[in-house]
């Protein structure tokens, strides 16, 4: 078994012990060890999910021993600044979480510290870079490109060809059609329909999906 830790102790990092908890079951030996969880918020030794609280970020640092990190935090600027903190540490590992009822082609490319999961269809060509989350019953059409810290949140559908770039959040039931490109540093709000490219950073909303804050 592999020792793993789960930092976000919220709703969606008790999503993602359930995960690894459901890995575990499906697969004929137990894989992962989830040793609990790290948060900077929540005090240690609180009992959270089906385990408990066990150290916060900065204690992450001092660990000597080989160590998985996933982790669970939806917010792409948050869990950028956690991996920039926690990579000074060559002893922590980032390792790609899949749950079992993802149907991942076996062509996709992986980065590492991306977390896919339940219902999701990652087609052919897909290429998902680093940290990167793919939430309940999505799906990734042909050749898509996701590069590093994107969150694509429940029921969004990305046709074939897209471009998603770094630092963007997809909102819940969200639709892209095919060969759009999105640049950095954007939000699409829940429910929008992206159908055509997304030239600048801001949050979209809408059918079709329009900038109404601005740029970050």
């Amino acid at each position: 078994m592999k020792d793993i830790i789960i930092v976000g102790a919220g709703g969606f990092g008790r999503e993602v012990e359930w995960l690894i908890e459901r890995i575990n079951f499906k697969c004929a030996c137990k894989i992962w060890n989830v040793l609990g969880y790290a948060d900077d918020a929540v005090e240690i030794g609180k009992k959270v999910g089906y385990t408990k609280v066990v150290c916060n970020t900065d204690e992450l640092l001092s660990y000597t021993k080989a160590t998985n990190v996933v982790i669970a935090i939806g917010n792409v600027n948050v869990r950028k600044k956690i991996y920039e903190k926690l990579s000074a540490n060559v002893y922590l590992n980032f390792p790609n979480i899949i749950d079992p009822d993802a149907i991942v082609d076996n062509d996709v490319k992986l980065g590492i510290g991306n977390i896919v999961c339940a219902g999701t269809i990652a087609t052919v060509n897909v290429n998902l870079g680093n940290f990167n989350i793919i939430n309940l019953n999505c799906t990734l059409g042909h050749d898509d490109v996701l590069n590093d810290f994107v969150t694509i949140y429940p029921n969004a559908n990305v046709s074939g060809c897209v471009i998603i770039n770094d630092m963007v959040e997809i909102g819940t039931g969200t639709q892209i059609i095919q060969g759009k490109k999105i640049v950095s540093n954007v939000i699409i709000g829940a429910g929008a329909a992206v159908v055509k490219d997304v030239e600048e950073p801001g949050t979209y909303v809408g059918v079709p999906a329009k900038n109404i804050y601005g740029g970050k």
